[in-house]
């Protein structure tokens, strides 16, 4: 089989065959779609894209532009459209959010249909991996998460993407094999996950119903984002340090500066620079296309269209060498593309027609029909094509000066909508556009639109600010440092303790202006983070739907956040997942507020569960839904709660979507919170730190177990990056534990504990733990199980907390490896300790060292609602139309 070249480099073998543009270039060109298939001599094992079959014999049908591979038998099967013609097919155009370059094995291109042996880029929306060269090429075909303004929708049509199935996959129809490791084969929805051969898809209904995550699911029908021009990686809240610009378009990745930019040419060939128009060659952006020396005008120009991937006739388009700086603009040499002393750099340019027939796409989904065919002249303006497509929709009743004509350019990572003037002639306007650019000129698309006024609505979170001030210092301080427009924008929601606000702005530009500027501001030290909101319309949500909400925070335990922050971007609606080093949990409870009941799973530590928690019960009367229900995804070091609820010690790379589905299965129960109020006392000193109150979930230790909490965590905040492994966490744990044996330290006689209104004797000890949970430092039980008759049995929801001692680094040591308790000291509800010097205090793995003073630990009021892990495994997706567990693979695992 003749490989084509590598990405970005297109090598044309001239042979006797038809070539792209002749209608004799596929044996039946209806049943595959814009596809250029040639007989070709297969050298090495070859699989069938469509039905995914080895290909037995020694031909096989290739097509030279996407490289799609066919039995002659699946010929006519083919209904997946060629790489140049897939944006045609595209209803509603969605730009990609691609992450930085990385290696995804055992994945294939969406565009060349190669592997992906070098790092790719990957969306984090959608499951598209194309090549770093190949991303201008791509389909601008991504999820659509959420309505654009007054375009709603109720019905939720299937998402359609090719390839990257797992191997065994089965169809949902057939129930033949349609996953494979060796080509791009099958196809898959993005929301119910089903997967099929590509023929099959017509025997499924047009309708999806969400699979087995539905009632996890933040259905994009329920979903609001009125912002077309701001960048989709903002409404999805990605960071720009995992996002790769800001919606810009690379178009290509070589530089016309010198020759030895280009590939060495094999004997009897040559590279040529080809650039698709003034634009590319303002910016020195070009393919290379490798032809034989004796190619001809026509065989070259093939070439280059194929490179580009242009769909149309040869005799449309010409190729025009590339004058020296000396030359004028309109003075081209007149040798032929073999001569040897033709240049080596070429520009693509289309042949002027005195008429072209313009496909014009309605804009409202009330429309009957994908798109109509109109006529247009050099004279035609747009209004005329206005006039023109009402009549062709049966509207002619309706007033034309309601509708405009829009030119969308579909870029794979920016998708702009242009109105176009009423007296502008729309072909002078697409010409002007292919003599700079004829890849943007391909991928434009008409729309027309109603011209009704909208009103721009966003919303914008912004964090960052100082805490506790009044809504009008927060007004005063962002005129400062941003420069609001005071017409256009205004603070709907102030959250003081948070030091956060909530901006309505009525412009999108604005909006944008506001977001680009805030990257690089800061106030009072502190930098600021915005967020695009969008809007949840809760009043649409399904009777037995509960989304989840989301928070991940990637740098707890193994560092693994951000492997799972795209996975459940993928699985889910990416406007319900949030990243926690974002703006914290702030943004998604203000999303989330007017959702009558939700869950939330939290993918972190347990400090970062408690920081959710809390911020849970601070925002609770601004809730619809007073009580969520939790779960916990542990990904810290202890993860002694994730325990306790069964969710296991830890995040090991397990299949995010058996999570979600063991999240939608689990039991709710209930979890004690409490309340500690830290009073220090001044003791004549003149800094005297204010008090404030901390929430506590699991335990919280004085002594020798807070010292070494904070020794770690001093450790982990000057080197973050050595603790991405839970083992050689643990490690310094141990190593920290051996440096603190020859010191002892008498806490006994540095403290007094109160249990109600009696004073506790203290044994002789080194630690006091109060527990409010059976698991403590990464599941040992301190407590015992001895029954004792001084105590009830401890429970996570009885309204009591255990007080236990350890007499050492190695008393804890004995306690972990299950051959000792703890010392019993005291239960009950409300406690007082007074620190007679400054002690190391840790609660729930967060420490600290408190100054001498009064520490009062009581309830905090109502119980919190947990998800405990059922102890039956979840249910399998085999319904038709539930997600397959194999076909989303795990973080680290192949899948981004």
């Amino acid at each position: 089989m003749e490989a084509p070249a590598e990405p970005g480099v297109r090598t044309w073998i001239g042979s006797d065959s038809p070539r792209p543009g002749s209608p004799t270039c596929s044996p039946d060109p209806d049943s595959s779609p814009g596809h250029s298939f040639r007989k070709v001599t297969l050298t090495k094992p070859t699989f069938c894209h469509l039905c995914s079959d080895f290909i037995w014999g020694l031909a096989g049908f290739l097509c030279d532009v996407c490289n799609f591979m066919s039995h002659e038998k699946c010929l006519r099967r083919v209904n997946t459209p060629c790489a140049s013609l897939a944006p045609r097919w595209v209803h509603i155009p969605v730009a990609h959010c691609f992450g930085p370059p990385r290696l995804c094995k055992r994945r294939f291109c969406s565009v060349c249909r190669k592997g992906l042996e070098v790092p790719a880029l990957s969306c984090q929306v959608c499951e598209l991996h194309v090549h770093v060269e190949c991303v201008p090429f791509a389909c601008s075909d991504c999820r659509r998460c959420h309505q654009d303004g007054h375009q709603d929708q109720d019905a939720l049509l299937h998402h359609w993407w090719e390839g990257n199935l797992a191997p065994g996959t089965r169809c949902e129809v057939c129930r033949r094999t349609c996953g494979s490791s060796d080509v791009l084969t099958g196809m898959c929805c993005g929301w119910c996950g089903v997967q099929v051969h590509s023929p099959c898809r017509g025997a499924l209904p047009a309708k999806c119903q969400l699979g087995r995550l539905h009632s996890l699911l933040l259905p994009p029908t329920c979903v609001r984002l009125c912002a077309p021009s701001v960048p989709p990686r903002r409404g999805f809240r990605i960071s720009q340090d995992t996002a790769q610009g800001d919606g810009q378009e690379t178009e290509r990745s070589g530089t016309a500066e010198s020759s030895k930019d280009l590939p060495p040419p094999e004997t009897g060939k040559q590279t040529l620079k080809v650039f698709d128009g003034t634009d590319a060659v303002g910016r020195g952006h070009f393919l290379a296309v490798t032809v034989p020396c004796s190619a001809g005008g026509d065989e070259v120009l093939g070439a280059a269209l194929r490179a580009h991937y242009l769909p149309g006739d040869l005799q449309d388009f010409e190729l025009r060498a590339l004058p020296p700086k000396a030359r004028g603009p309109g003075d081209h040499p007149g040798g032929g593309v073999g001569d040897r002393d033709s240049p080596q750099a070429w520009v693509l340019c289309a042949r002027p027609q005195p008429q072209e027939e313009l496909s014009v796409h309605p804009a409202w989904p009330r429309a009957g029909v994908t798109s109509v065919s109109v006529q247009v002249t050099p004279l035609t303006t747009s209004q005329a094509v206005v006039l023109e497509t009402l009549r062709l929709l049966g509207l002619q009743a309706e007033g034309p000066e309601s509708f405009q004509l829009v030119a969308v350019t579909m870029g794979s990572r920016h998708v702009k909508w242009m109105p176009l003037e009423d007296t502008e002639p729309v072909l002078t306007w697409l010409q002007n556009t292919r003599q700079a650019s004829l890849w943007r000129a391909a991928q434009t698309r008409f729309y027309v639109s109603e011209r009704r006024p909208q009103a721009q609505h966003v919303s914008l979170f912004v964090g960052g600010l100082p805490s506790g001030l009044t809504p009008q210092e927060y007004r005063k301080l962002l005129d400062e440092a941003l420069a609001i427009k005071a017409e256009l924008v205004s603070l709907s929601h102030v959250y003081p303790a948070h030091g956060a606000v909530v901006l309505e702005v009525t412009c999108f530009t604005e909006a944008e202006r506001l977001c680009t500027l805030a990257r690089d501001t800061a106030v009072q030290g502190r930098p600021l983070t915005t967020l695009l909101l969008p809007e949840i319309l809760h009043w649409k949500l399904p009777p037995d739907c509960r989304p989840l909400l989301v928070f991940v925070n990637p740098k707890s335990g193994g560092l693994q956040g951000a492997d799972l922050l795209c996975s459940f971007r993928k699985l889910l609606n990416p406007h319900q997942v949030f990243q926690l080093t974002s703006g914290g949990p702030l943004p998604g409870l203000h999303l989330f507020s007017q959702v009558p009941c939700f869950r939330v799973l939290v993918c972190g530590g347990d400090g970062t569960v408690g920081w959710v928690l809390s911020a849970l019960e601070e925002l609770r009367p601004q809730r619809a839904c007073p009580d969520p229900c939790v779960a916990v995804l542990p990904l810290g070091t202890g993860n002694d709660l994730g325990r306790v609820l069964r969710w296991g010690s830890g995040y090991s790379g397990e299949d995010p979507l058996t999570l979600l589905l063991a999240v939608d299965e689990a039991d709710a129960v209930l979890l004690d919170r409490w309340t500690i109020l830290l009073d220090a006392q001044s003791n004549g000193a003149e800094d005297v730190e204010p008090p404030r109150l901390v929430q506590m979930s699991n335990y919280c230790g004085i002594g020798i177990d807070a010292e070494l909490s904070l020794d770690f965590h001093q450790a982990r905040e000057e080197e973050p990056s050595r603790f991405s492994s839970r083992l050689h966490n643990k490690g310094v744990y141990v190593r920290a534990g051996l440096q603190k044996m020859s010191r002892p330290r008498a806490l006994h006689r540095e403290l007094r504990l109160q249990v109600g209104r009696q004073e506790v004797a203290l044994p002789s000890l080194e630690g006091l733990i109060f527990i409010n949970i059976p698991s403590w430092g990464s599941g040992a039980d301190l407590w015992g199980p001895d029954s004792d008759s001084r105590f009830e049995k401890p429970r996570m929801d009885d309204g009591l907390l255990e007080v236990v001692g350890v007499t050492g680094v190695m008393h804890m040591g004995q306690v972990q490896g299950r051959l000792r308790s703890g010392i019993r000291i005291a239960q009950g509800c409300y406690f007082r300790v007074t620190l007679l010097k400054p002690t190391p205090v840790q609660v729930d793995g967060e420490p600290w060292v408190q100054a001498p003073g009064h520490m009062i630990i009581a309830a905090a009021g109502p119980k919190v609602h947990m998800l405990q892990k059922a102890r039956q495994k979840p249910r399998k997706a085999t319904a038709p139309g539930d997600r397959i567990a194999d076909g989303v693979p795990a973080p680290g695992q192949g899948g981004p």
